[in-house]
């Protein structure tokens, strides 16, 4: 069995509005921001389909000279040996490991072979 993706996330030029975007289209509920990327979540609870089917997410704004990604985050038990491998597959480590101390997580990016953003989340 594989690792499953737990989070979603879009960073942006303009985090608030696309956090009313997203809103407006979808129905999302985002929680208060927090940080300085003004980061809000999207809890998974009330926002899943009658099987219980859903991924909650984030949408914030991305640092200054960085336009952004989308992405998803998979839950490994060692993130630092996540990225790693990652590196080791022809990846690009990003970021991390870096511990998130207002929501007690441990998270790290990389881009694939083609570029793409990756997270991965302990």
């Amino acid at each position: 069995m594989g690792q499953p993706v737990v989070h979603f996330e879009v960073i942006g030029k303009d985090g608030e509005q696309l956090r009313t975007y997203y809103s407006q289209l979808f129905g999302w509920d985002f929680g208060e921001t927090v940080g300085p990327t003004n980061y809000a979540v999207v809890p998974r609870d009330g926002n899943t389909n009658a099987d219980g089917v859903g991924v909650g997410g984030g949408v914030g704004t991305a640092p200054e000279g960085y336009d952004g990604h989308v992405t998803f985050y998979v839950e490994v038990p060692d993130v630092e040996a996540a990225l790693a491998k990652a590196e080791s597959l022809g990846g690009t480590r990003m970021m991390g490991p870096d511990k998130v101390p207002e929501v007690n997580i441990e998270i790290g990016l990389f881009t694939d072979p083609e570029g793409h953003v990756i997270g991965v989340v302990k």
